[in-house]
């Protein structure tokens, strides 16, 4: 995912689309939305150049191929990796600030070609995290039914689902190095925290994403809020095309995605992690019903009711057959606004988004 979200913002740029635009940091100004990453070890020598540039910055560790929070660590100095590059086995995720931690252990590997058995992604760890008591993220599903791979015309068409839920920490936060080892504090996945003494099994340290919208527009406002959501559409829809041109499409296949969000105290949105296989494991009732739910949703539109599965069939189906999900994105709706708009502006228009600094408008989830 990082990989292909890189590629396709440098393409963009290539193509001087004013969705690469950049401000004067040389920061991308709309697909920023995902914290600075590499991979280890193949990215070695530009995550030391990095490191150097902020020696202070915490990291999180994890290795790829692996779920539910195992291998997962924070690390602020280098000397921390040298204890885990002793051990291959790792502990999954973890931060690191101090360039030493590394250095042991890109002796210890030579730089060998990797297997997605020993490869880990390191990204900059997202240090002011939203509170509401502890820390949360997001997790929210994405159904799609159809991508655009290279040479072969088939629209993407994606759908976000409303019943999405927030996972929390049951420790409250704490930035102090003192705590980088404790993962109650920093990761949000209930396979952890159920292992703490602070878990409630009645709850499940879950808010749906309803009571958390409502929570936020009482203490930050609804525009602040819809401001955010607006976002978290925007970054799952260009991660989507990012990805597209490598994904091997069949007509005859779906895919359902979970996507993490963490939202910062400036309520900005970055994207942590997209899951091919969401796990469907219940821990409450509320959480069994959702799920229920979203599978039955799901097969509604890959096969709406009273139909025959038909492979020729792409449209959207029948609003009552949606559910709780909602037409994030359809490829043919955008380019029909596409052409829609430049006959409304005509020679020489302005495309929103080219001069004030704004993004085209992403009318098709509106």
């Amino acid at each position: 995912m990082v990989k292909n979200i890189k590629r396709y913002r440098k393409d963009l740029e290539k193509e001087g689309s004013p969705l690469a635009e950049k401000d004067e940091n040389g920061r991308f100004i709309h697909l920023d939305f995902i914290p600075l990453t590499f991979m280890l070890p193949a990215d070695y020598n530009l995550f030391v150049e990095e490191f150097r540039k902020n020696p202070n910055t915490t990291w999180i560790m994890k290795p790829c191929g692996k779920a539910r929070g195992i291998g997962i660590f924070l690390v602020n100095k280098l000397s921390q990796l040298k204890k885990w590059s002793r051990d291959t086995r790792g502990i999954g995720i973890f931060l690191v600030n101090k360039l030493s931690q590394l250095r042991k252990w890109s002796q210890k590997t030579n730089f060998t070609p990797p297997t997605s058995k020993d490869t880990y992604v390191i990204s900059k760890y997202i240090d002011n995290p939203l509170l509401i008591g502890g820390k949360f993220d997001l997790r929210l599903y994405v159904l799609v039914t159809s991508f655009r791979p290279l040479k072969c015309y088939i629209p993407l068409k994606c759908y976000m689902y409303r019943l999405g839920f927030a996972r929390f920490c049951t420790v409250k936060y704490n930035a102090s190095v003192n705590e980088l080892d404790n993962m109650f504090v920093h990761l949000t996945n209930v396979s952890i925290q159920k292992q703490g003494e602070d878990y409630n099994a009645v709850h499940g340290g879950k808010w749906t994403v309803q009571n958390m919208r409502l929570f936020l527009e009482g203490t930050r406002g609804k525009e602040v809020t819809d401001k955010l959501f607006d976002e978290i559409n925007w970054q799952t829809v260009h991660s989507l095309k990012a990805v597209s041109g490598n994904i091997s499409n069949d007509r005859h296949c779906f895919e359902c995605y979970g996507y993490d969000y963490i939202v910062d105290d400036n309520l900005k949105p970055w994207l942590i992690e997209v899951n091919a296989s969401p796990s469907l494991t219940s821990t409450t009732s509320s959480d069994r019903i959702m799920k229920y739910r979203l599978m039955n949703d799901l097969i509604n539109i890959v096969i709406p009711p009273g139909q025959m599965p038909d492979v020729r069939w792409n449209k959207i189906p029948q609003k009552e057959h949606l559910g709780y999900f909602d037409l994030l994105f359809d490829e043919e709706l955008a380019q029909q606004d596409a052409l829609n708009m430049d006959k409304k502006l005509g020679p020489g228009g302005m495309v929103r988004g080219r001069k004030d600094g704004s993004r085209p408008s992403p009318a098709t989830w509106k």
